[in-house]
């Protein structure tokens, strides 16, 4: 699967550090054992295996995906990391979140999403193909929908549209955002959750 990485900043690192020290010291501040890297290739081959049929017992019963709320199964669950499917459905978005001290990633598996993205002054959107990959570090604030049919850019029909969602540690708590008159953001709510990508509704 082809990736689409984007990095919080395209500021280039200030530190005299040889990478390899940057990389430590950050790693040992992580809230887990696992990097970006580790989780996109987690949700990458969970989409295989979704794709193989591996899971096809956690399916919706005939096949009949949700047309009303978004649908979530755990694929995988241990104490370092929590693995999901999600069936999107569309103009059901998940507000701005955070992931409070998880990292996640996500593969698209099949149809598109749209993120939208706090960058520190205004939210930036991004459309998501199956295939496409994602990493959210701690502190990443975004909304995720199903891209609209017209603004996906691909070709077929976008139902289901499914994505796989690894978190680590598993996810424990979210908070939620709202954009100010004055281009901040303000913490609205935080909830102590297990479920991807904040309430399936």
């Amino acid at each position: 699967m082809r990736s689409s990485l984007l990095s919080l900043s395209g500021r280039t690192p200030s530190s005299r550090l040889l990478p390899e020290v940057t990389e430590r010291a950050t790693a040992s501040a992580l809230p887990t054992r696992l990097r970006p890297a580790d989780l996109l290739r987690l949700t990458d081959e969970g989409a295989e295996d979704v794709l193989a049929g591996r899971y096809d017992h956690l399916l919706p019963e005939g096949g009949l995906w949700p047309t009303e709320k978004r649908w979530a199964a755990r694929l995988i669950a241990d104490d370092e990391v929590d693995l999901w499917l999600i069936s999107w459905v569309g103009e059901k978005s998940t507000e701005l979140h955070d992931h409070a001290g998880s990292l996640g990633a996500l593969t698209v598996l099949s149809g598109a999403l749209s993120e939208f993205r706090w960058n520190g002054s205004e939210l930036r959107r991004r459309v998501l193909s199956a295939g496409d990959q994602a990493s959210f570090p701690l502190g990443w604030v975004h909304d995720v929908v199903r891209a609209p049919d017209s603004e996906a850019g691909i070709s077929g029909p976008l139902d289901p549209t499914l994505s796989v969602h690894a978190y680590s540690p598993p996810l424990t708590a979210m908070s939620y955002y709202e954009v100010t008159g004055h281009g901040t953001l303000r913490r609205t709510r935080s909830v102590l959750t297990d479920q991807p990508e904040g309430e399936l509704e």
